[in-house]
């Protein structure tokens, strides 16, 4: 059974679990995906590049759907909201360019997608209806000493999704990029502010596919900023970010009530 249900997190190296013939083809497929990924129109300033796209599952089939994109313009793009959990854009709408139709196809994508979910809990009255999928493609890239690639929001935090997992997908040239894991209480902190013993987990991820998942009523986590290391070219910290949620959305303070509240709730 996941550790997410008690703690709130739990670490996975997917290149072992979900090893298949095929696997290195396809995570190159994916690494070479992130090699364009346009800048971060929201964040221009903070070296961030990002794709996005939207799926749905069905619980119990565990089918999944790529939901349409927008077009504008004749560019395509999914629509992004936090509500309230982000504070650099509360109540804002964002719009990313579009995940490639070929990466949206690659068999290590779905795998990583669905084994995500396999580990989420729900309530009976959630799992009536299909699961949204928010799959981010985030790079932080560092081209110079001294500056810095920041992610967003650059403190302990929650997403308000209940659920979202990180997967490492490549990690070249770099210092930094320390994921931390806490408690609620100290959303809007930095892990150096905290005292010691006050994180549940700090770690970096520095393999293809090492990953985590949090549980986020229970959970605050961060990445911390990426640097240029001190081989040639820029530095690359390259991850796949994906969030879930039920059909039927809950308010905030509904999702901040369900803190701990896991034992009426059951995996799908």
């Amino acid at each position: 059974m996941s550790k997410l249900k008690d703690t709130g997190f739990e670490y996975y190296n997917l290149y072992k679990m979900l090893h298949y013939s095929g696997i290195d083809e396809d995570l190159k497929e994916l690494t070479e995906a992130f090699e364009h990924l346009p800048q971060d129109e929201y964040a221009p300033a903070l070296n961030r590049y990002r794709r996005y796209a939207r799926a749905i599952i069905m619980p119990g089939t565990y089918h999944m759907e790529w939901l349409p994109e927008t077009v504008i313009d004749g560019n395509t793009y999914y629509e992004y909201f936090q509500g309230s959990f982000n504070p650099e854009y509360t109540g804002e709408y964002r719009r990313f360019p579009a995940i490639g139709e070929r990466t949206r196809r690659n068999h290590l994508l779905e795998k990583i997608i669905l084994f995500n979910f396999k580990q989420t809990f729900w309530t009976k009255e959630d799992a009536l209806m299909p699961f949204h999928a928010g799959v981010h493609f985030v790079k932080l890239k560092a081209e110079k000493s001294g500056e810095k690639a920041v992610s967003s929001p650059n403190t302990l935090h929650q997403d308000g999704e209940p659920f979202t997992f990180a997967h490492l997908i490549s990690r070249k040239n770099v210092k930094g990029g320390l994921n931390a894991i806490s408690i609620p209480e100290h959303r809007g902190r930095l892990p150096e502010d905290i005292k010691e013993g006050g994180l549940t987990a700090s770690f970096y991820l520095s393999s293809p596919l090492e990953s985590y998942g949090i549980y986020d009523p229970l959970v605050t986590h961060y990445v911390g900023d990426v640097e240029k290391g001190e081989g040639d070219g820029p530095g690359e910290r390259s991850a796949i970010l994906i969030d879930y949620q039920p059909s039927v959305i809950a308010d905030p303070d509904q999702v901040r009530s369900m803190r701990g509240n896991t034992k009426d709730m059951n995996f799908v």
